[in-house]
């Protein structure tokens, strides 16, 4: 039984960091689901707490994760994660049911799961769960109180710094379908002989005030007597769906600008913002320059948002940015950068770079060597900070290591 304890604690251990992680590198991401589900349940008056409830969820996963790998404070440990997933399996039955959003978002946008797979997979993991909870008693402690309270502690601050991190710039490592290196037209291809979407009609006819439904191949099409009440269409297998398939620029008369943006064979730069009543105004404002740079002819500057045309209008006439506004669905403004607003550049449809409005590109720069900043300063920049937290994390985790086996009393 002791291996099986093993085998259990380190298992939900990896589990639980993974799903802390994935989520902590990307809390807008976390906080976006967040916020459709409390729509999904009419609890809209949460919204403006969804970010709180974002890293708080990654927080807690990645902390539950830690103790229960390294072993500390098991019995608490075995608690948390027993009423964790408790609740969670509940919650997960309720929504495969009721399906408010299809996905669950429990591993981030690093692994997509429909409800019905979270439900089963949360099922299986109470498997361990119970084992653990069960067996809690039978843990050794191996540490005093105090220094596992610490590690956890140091640990905890660890997790914070790197969410803190991708918050105010971009998530070390993109999972979302335009990240990095993407080329949009290829990514929206649907390859041939892939399943399409496929649908039940449902034909509703009325003889002698009683409704009936039929299907196409058994409606009553020869018998005069039946009367068509209505059609429905149900979606009953989803076929086939590109990573990209929402990418759609229109300007403000409802032309489509799309293959404007994607086949331009000049770099683009595109600033996006979902909503500029919640944008960095002065985000905005310094995407002004980079406008006016682009007007030279050797790039083109797009503004995308989903605001509706009047928040845009008191916007213009407030700020006076200097550029126009083109519309976007704001899920796809979401997905494509978190940030608000974010700025992106392209070429040839594919993304080349991206930046939160707190480190956009210095223009001055971006003369002198036409882009080629864009494209080397800030992939090294990038690369060389998540290499720095990576190592970072790698090597604070083996000093918690070491602290624990060196200064604090080591039970039997």
């Amino acid at each position: 039984m002791k291996v099986v304890r093993f085998i259990c604690r380190i298992l939900l251990g990896l589990v639980f960091i993974f799903s802390g992680f994935v989520k902590g590198i990307d809390p807008m991401g976390s906080a976006i689901k967040f916020g459709e589900y409390f729509s999904a349940f009419h609890l809209g008056f949460l919204g403006n707490f969804s970010l709180l409830f974002s890293v708080l969820l990654a927080s807690a996963e990645f902390i539950i994760g830690i103790a229960l790998l390294l072993g500390l404070r098991m019995k608490i440990a075995s608690w948390a994660v027993f009423l964790f997933m408790s609740f969670f399996t509940l919650l997960t039955l309720i929504l495969a049911l009721t399906n408010p959003v299809s996905d669950c978002g429990c591993f981030g946008d690093a692994i997509k799961l429909t409800n019905w797979q979270t439900f089963l997979k949360n099922v299986v993991l109470m498997v361990p769960v119970m084992v653990v909870f069960l067996e809690r008693n039978k843990f050794s402690v191996r540490y005093k109180p105090l220094g596992e309270w610490v590690t956890l502690g140091i640990l905890f601050a660890g997790i914070l710094l790197v969410i803190r991190y991708c918050y105010f710039y971009l998530p070390i490592m993109d999972f979302l379908p335009y990240r990095t290196g993407t080329n949009i037209p290829k990514a929206m291809e649907i390859p041939e002989g892939a399943p399409q979407d496929e649908y039940k009609t449902i034909l509703y006819y009325q003889k002698d005030g009683v409704t009936k439904e039929f299907t196409l191949e058994n409606y009553p099409w020869q018998d005069s007597t039946w009367k068509w009440v209505d059609t429905k269409t149900i979606l009953i297998k989803k076929g086939y769906q590109p990573p990209i398939h929402d990418f759609r620029f229109t300007d403000q008369e409802g032309n489509d600008i799309t293959d404007l943006v994607l086949y331009d064979t000049r770099y683009v730069f595109l600033l996006i913002s979902p909503n500029v009543q919640k944008a960095n105004t002065a985000g905005i404002m310094q995407a002004k320059s980079l406008a006016d740079l682009c007007h030279g002819g050797n790039c083109a500057f797009y503004a995308l948002t989903a605001s509706p045309l009047s928040e845009i209008r008191n916007f213009t006439e407030k700020n006076n940015p200097g550029f126009p506004f083109y519309h976007a669905d704001e899920t796809t403004l979401q997905t494509m950068i978190r940030s608000n607003p974010g700025l992106m550049l392209i070429k040839d449809g594919t993304i080349i770079a991206k930046w939160s409005y707190r480190e956009f590109p210095e223009v001055e720069r971006l003369k002198n060597d036409i882009l080629g900043y864009a494209v080397t300063y800030y992939r090294e920049k990038r690369e060389s900070l998540t290499k720095t937290i990576l190592i970072l994390t790698l090597l604070l985790t083996l000093a918690v290591i070491k602290i624990l086996q060196l200064n604090f009393d080591r039970r039997d």
